[in-house]
């Protein structure tokens, strides 16, 4: 990720005030040990994040392996199994089960990076996706605002 983004990020979730955002940072083995779970390599700026903020609000929930009390408990490998086997039977099943789930919107679709980096939210009403951000990055830019 920019450098002018992870300061954005550092200064708004590590503040005393904030720590409700932010869960504990990841440690390689839990990384390696959810991508051997759920069959995929995580991209690298989803990773820099977990490593830097666990799952942390930031600008929408990013879950991980331990988020931020704001978050709930759901990890990415609880989300992402869970949406798995929630839409198996819908039009987008292929794509969530070579991707993984690190957030939902407010109506319950998930948000899901693809093997490509490429963030997508999939409609459980329709059963259509649509792209959100080319990568983790640029959907963090999007969304990420300081107050």
């Amino acid at each position: 990720m920019k450098e002018s983004l992870i300061k954005r990020l550092k200064l708004m979730l590590l503040r005393e005030d904030n720590l409700a955002l932010v869960g504990h940072p990841a440690s390689q083995d839990e990384i390696n040990h959810a991508e051997q779970l759920l069959n995929v390599s995580f991209h690298k700026d989803y990773v820099q994040f977990l490593r830097m903020f666990g799952g942390a609000y930031a600008g929408l929930p990013v879950h991980g392996f331990s988020n931020g009390s704001s978050l709930g408990k759901e990890t990415v490998i609880d989300l992402t199994r869970s949406f798995r086997e929630q839409f198996k039977d819908h039009p987008f099943a292929e794509i969530l089960d070579i991707s993984y789930v690190i957030s939902m919107d407010g109506s319950g679709d998930p948000i899901f990076i693809n093997p490509s980096g490429h963030v997508y939210i999939g409609y459980h009403d329709t059963g259509e996706i649509r792209l959100l951000a080319e990568s983790f990055e640029d959907l963090l830019e999007e969304n990420f605002y300081e107050w």
